[in-house]
């Protein structure tokens, strides 16, 4: 099905859309184009880093809080308040303040989906976190100041390190230094 603009469906999922537009090929959600990163750093001077298998890459991947802003079916879920549902439901921690850092593609060849980084304030320890079900989410509280050496040596045990999570560190840190 082609509209006037020259954008066809070539196939979908539950959730997501292959599109042809024009002879480029990329994914769109169908829920929502919308992720939010939860970057963070707890009193103690922690960052809260998680861990979970993704089968598109078949292993283990450390991230950033993160998820769809409005998958809990509720469309109008604004960035602050999907922010707090994941960090919560991912590391068990709540948030008094979510800060927006800044937004922009998330991979641009291959998907319409803009990722939101967020900074989390005032963070507070109310559960365990973990996800929700059928998420096996291990969370780090990771030192900030050894933060990159962490990382580096998770690289070496062979657990993927999503990238986005030095972007993360450097606006959170650009953040902290502003103030």
């Amino acid at each position: 099905m082609e509209n006037k603009n020259g954008k066809r469906i070539i196939g979908e999922g539950r959730y997501l859309r292959l599109v042809d537009d024009n002879g480029w090929e990329y994914v769109e959600r169908k829920n929502t184009k919308s992720v939010v990163a939860v970057v963070n750093r707890t009193k103690s001077g922690h960052v809260l880093l998680v861990e979970q298998f993704r089968p598109a890459v078949k292993g283990n991947v450390i991230e950033w809080p993160a998820g769809l802003v409005g998958d809990e079916g509720d469309p109008e879920e604004s960035l602050e308040t999907a922010a707090k549902r994941e960090l919560l439901e991912e590391t068990g921690y709540a948030a008094e303040q979510i800060v927006e850092l800044i937004t922009g593609p998330s991979s641009t060849g291959v998907t319409s989906e803009e990722i939101t980084y967020v900074m989390a304030v005032g963070l507070e320890k109310k559960g365990n976190g973990g996800g929700v079900a059928g998420e096996k989410i291990t969370v780090h509280e990771v030192p900030a100041s050894v933060a990159h050496e962490w990382l580096s040596k998770r690289i070496e045990s062979g657990v993927q390190v999503d990238p986005r999570v030095y972007v993360g560190l450097y606006f959170m840190d650009k953040a902290i230094d502003e103030k």
